[in-house]
């Protein structure tokens, strides 16, 4: 099947987004002090390295993951509040929900990626339905 450019171009900035999370959900699992916080965290970084190999069996592209967000995520993590941080981890789950429907109209491997996307950010908000901070 030809992919196009433009879904191409998606399907490429899917995958980074994914590898890249690999490493900040795994720094995350470092500095988390809360058990379940880790354990999810390590849980969701073996997901998205799942998606990433998914992403990479359409695009057939060899990408290296970017260490910003690894880097920041856990300085993020000792100077904000969870509820905003998780907050804001949870909506870029939302938002790749967003960038992924139109090519998982396409590509149905992808619909079961965008599925899990929407089910990590309900995850990562409930880690903030227990009482801390």
């Amino acid at each position: 099947m030809e992919i196009s450019k433009k879904d191409m171009n998606v399907l490429l900035k899917a995958q980074q987004g994914e590898l890249d999370a690999v490493l900040m959900y795994n720094a995350l699992a470092k500095v988390a002090k809360d058990q379940k916080d880790k354990d999810t965290f390590r849980q969701l970084a073996k997901e998205e390295g799942h998606h990433a190999s998914v992403f990479h069996k359409l695009t057939q592209t060899e990408l290296t993951p970017k260490h910003t967000k690894e880097l920041l995520l856990p300085i993020l993590y000792k100077i904000f509040p969870r509820w905003i941080l998780y907050s804001a981890i949870a909506q870029g789950e939302y938002d790749a929900v967003k960038t992924y429907a139109p090519v998982a109209e396409k590509f149905p491997e992808v619909e079961s990626v965008k599925n899990d996307e929407k089910r990590h950010g309900d995850t990562v908000k409930g880690l903030l339905d227990k009482e801390q901070d």
